[in-house]
Formats: C-alpha cells, structure tokens, sequence
C-alpha cells in the first residue's frame, strides 16, 4: 500500500498532459484516424481526454478553457515549441504505421530525425502544431543492456 512515506517515483501515477486546440472536432478526428480513442467521461464540448496508454491521457482543451488555467499567453505553436509529446512504439513498423497515419491524416513532419544505434523514431506535428515523436528502443542493439 502506497503512503506518505513512498517516493514520488515509485508511485501509480496517471499522467495528464493539457493542450491547447483550436477546434476540437478536428483535433479528435485527427487523433482517431491514427488509431486512438477517447474516454466519454472526460470529454465534452470544451474537452476530450485523448487515451495514450493505460495511465497516460492527453487532454486537449479548446483555448478559451485552457487559458482559464493559467495566466500566461498560450504558446504559438508557429513561432515555438512548448513540449515534445514522446511515446514508445512496441516496434520500428509501428513507428512508422503511427507516423504514416498522422501524416496521411494531415500533420506534417515536425523536424528531420535520424536513427541512432538502436533508436528508431519519428515524429509529426497535429492540427495545433504540436509536436509527437513515436520510438522504438532496442536496449540491447543500442549497447544499454
């Protein structure tokens, strides 16, 4: 049983990641072309709660609702880069199944990538210009294990 006294690190957490969207219809059709779902629960017409992985949710707020949560100026994702959202693929052809969807769904190649000893990754920028990488790690191949 988890407690006070348990790091932080060793903690079952979930992680939930906030972006802004422009038009949430689009961005959630985007995403569902690549083969991701959505949780009901969490998702209306100001959010949707985008299911990476078992404990790793992306919440894509329209701006209007996510500027409410900060007082800062939303990022212009022409202009800068505010994360790099980076996911593990199971393997190399997932990598490139992900990316390939994404980019026939109309995002576009955020930057040039080349594969190190190991690594193979790549990456797209959404709707909203923010940025995904998908990599698959062979530890072994790449001299870590």
């Amino acid at each position: 049983m988890e407690n006070s006294t348990t790091p932080l690190s060793r903690r079952k957490s979930m992680i939930f990641v906030n972006l802004p969207v422009q038009d949430l219809k689009r961005s959630m059709d985007f995403f569902s072309k690549i083969g991701f779902d959505f949780n009901p629960m969490f998702t209306d017409e100001k959010a949707a709660c985008l299911m990476l992985g078992e404990n790793l949710f992306a919440m894509l707020l329209v701006d209007p609702f996510f500027q409410g949560f900060t007082k800062l100026p939303v990022t212009d994702t022409s202009k800068s880069v505010e994360v790099i959202n980076a996911l593990s693929a199971e393997s190399p052809a997932e990598v490139d199944r992900i990316v390939d969807l994404a980019l026939a769904a109309g995002g576009t190649v955020a930057y040039l990538v080349e594969d190190m000893p190991g690594m193979h990754s790549r990456n797209f920028k959404d709707p909203d210009g923010h940025i995904w990488e998908f990599m698959h790690m062979d530890l072994e191949a790449a001299g870590r294990v």
